[in-house]
């Protein structure tokens, strides 16, 4: 049984299934954020760099964020292949199948590779290498490339700093380790070209999403002295504003920053009229709050500090929910911070 903690073993277990074989499907969560499609695009053209025939492939119709439109996305399919089934899937950054989208794309796989850095990965794969400690999924695919043998291109530093500078917060959130950023330093060198990714993630903000964050920002409450923020975004709301779903993403982080925050929760209505009703977001702005226990609790995951569920509970519902589990747990009910 491989080692919940990423050990050589399972690293040269994925490196092997990478070698054996030939025709590939790489995929990655639904909604897929920075370090997901950081990781997406590496690991594709890493494969390719071997000589392997490769399909990158995203489930459903939904927009990609805008800000991430500048990556090597072209050939991106949004349908699996009618080879699908001859095809080893190897799922990045992805902690759990479902979050895939695609509920029948394991069984059509001929295998699976499973390749993350969330520690609640529940190990869906023929062959798992979970990296809990790994600031991003980026980080754990570098270690990968290396046993591989792949030459560290420009076109492959490029998203990999992209995985890494997201998932880490521009190097601010608690991930940012010195692995993480000697890493950072090495992906530079290799040519990642840093004022290009600044530009493109953090300074192509379209006019309508500061308006989806303008009422988010009227909408937020605090709670438990201070100590939890809430705001929510409804499905009217994306219509009104002119604004997709991946427009909502990184609203969350204006929040966090309030002062005096530990909590941050942002709820979402999905623009379409599909799935499930509401999507939750959490983000912890201190170490002692574990915020992917609280999602768990409602079937949900994620890393210690920034996680999310699904529900079907009412706005009003959910806030309840996350205010009893934070006044629950032990960080809420310890001494006041000095």
């Amino acid at each position: 049984m491989s080692s919940p903690q990423g050990t050589t073993t399972d690293l040269q277990a994925v490196a092997e299934a990478l070698r054996a074989n030939h025709r590939f499907l790489v995929t990655t969560h639904e909604n897929p954020d920075g370090d997901a499609l950081g990781s997406l695009v590496s690991m594709t053209l890493a494969l390719r760099q071997l000589g392997k025939d490769v399909v990158m492939y995203l489930y459903g119709e939904a927009p990609l964020p805008r800000e991430y439109s500048f990556m090597e996305l072209e050939d991106l399919r949004r349908s699996l292949p009618d080879d699908a089934t001859e095809r080893i899937l190897v799922a990045v950054d992805c902690a759990k199948a479902d979050r895939l989208g695609d509920p029948g794309v394991l069984e059509r796989a001929a295998s699976v590779v499973d390749i993350d850095h969330h520690h609640d990965n529940t190990r869906f794969g023929a062959v798992n290498l979970i990296v809990p400690d790994a600031s991003s999924t980026g980080e754990v695919l570098r270690n990968v490339f290396r046993e591989l043998e792949v030459r560290l291109t420009p076109e492959i530093a490029e998203p990999l700093y992209i995985a890494l500078v997201t998932d880490t917060g521009r190097f601010q959130y608690t991930n940012t380790t010195p692995k993480a950023l000697r890493l950072a330093a090495e992906l530079v060198e290799a040519g990642a070209d840093v004022h290009r990714v600044f530009q493109g993630v953090y300074e192509s903000v379209e006019f309508a999403k500061l308006k989806l964050l303008a009422r988010a920002l009227e909408r937020a409450q605090i709670f438990e002295g201070g100590r939890v923020v809430v705001s929510y975004l409804v499905r009217t709301d994306f219509g009104e504003v002119g604004a997709a779903e991946p427009y909502s993403e990184g609203i969350i982080d204006y929040l966090r920053a309030v002062e005096g925050a530990w909590l941050a929760v942002l709820i979402r209505e999905p623009p379409r009229d599909e799935g499930p009703s509401r999507r939750v977001s959490l983000r912890s702005s201190i170490d002692e709050l574990d915020v992917s226990a609280i999602a768990r609790k409602s079937g949900g995951g994620g890393h210690r500090q920034a996680a999310g569920f699904s529900s079907e509970a009412s706005i009003e519902e959910i806030t309840a929910f996350v205010r009893r589990e934070f006044a629950a747990s032990a960080v809420a009910n310890a001494p006041a911070r000095a």
